[in-house]
């Protein structure tokens, strides 16, 4: 992948910086950890760019802040998955948040592809999540006493949305501005309103509003 205006090492030792000037604490090998696991996290971000209509294919901007905030996920992700160190991952984690305004744990398994819209604000927990997920600022996924949701493929999160607790929302289901599916379950293929008492209301969706989004 083309790393724009800037080399792998340079987008290291960006990176390693970032993390320095932030936690300027001296401890781990932030540098090293990057530089191990990079290329790999670079080929997830890859296949996530690649799928996405606004961006173009097989190039990371380190300056765009949906990717970067994506990337950051990616690195994190993926020390973690082969290392185990949490020390280097939760400064990543850390940054990620400072920089973007995101919550967004490293354990967490995202899935391949996902856009963030608009970072701010959006809290995730350790749900399930699948492909082509679209979430946009203020949005929330939550637990409910330890009971996380589940989230099929196709799902778009507009602002100011929450999923909390025993929720599946089902695959191509769109969830309107403000409203929240709480330990319940949307039927899929359709767009989820705020119904009268605040009970939810589901229109048939009748527009593929993810082909403007992703290239499916």
């Amino acid at each position: 992948m083309h790393l724009f205006n800037l080399s792998r090492s340079g987008l290291i030792d960006y990176t390693a910086a970032q993390v320095a000037h932030n936690f300027p604490d001296g401890r781990g090998s932030v540098r090293a950890r990057i530089a191990d696991h990079l290329d790999e996290a670079l080929v997830r971000l890859q296949r996530c760019i690649n799928a996405v209509r606004i961006w173009k294919p097989d190039e990371f901007n380190y300056l765009q802040s949906s990717q970067y905030c994506t990337y950051l996920y990616f690195l994190s992700n993926t020390i973690w998955r082969n290392t185990g160190d949490t020390e280097v991952c939760t400064k990543l984690f850390l940054l990620n948040k400072l920089l973007n305004g995101i919550d967004c744990f490293y354990e967490i398994a995202m899935p391949d592809i996902f856009l963030i819209g608009h970072s701010v604000g959006i809290v995730l927990a350790k749900a399930t999540y699948s492909n082509y997920f679209l979430l946009f600022q203020n949005s929330t996924v939550g637990k409910n006493f330890g009971v996380a949701p589940v989230i099929e493929e196709g799902v778009i999160m507009y602002p100011n949305t929450a999923v909390v607790g025993r929720a599946t929302v089902r695959k191509n289901t769109v969830i309107s501005q403000g409203v929240g599916v709480i330990n319940c379950e949307t039927p899929g293929n359709c767009i989820a309103f705020r119904g009268e008492a605040g009970a939810l209301t589901f229109k048939p969706l009748k527009t593929n509003i993810l082909a403007d989004f992703f290239r499916l």
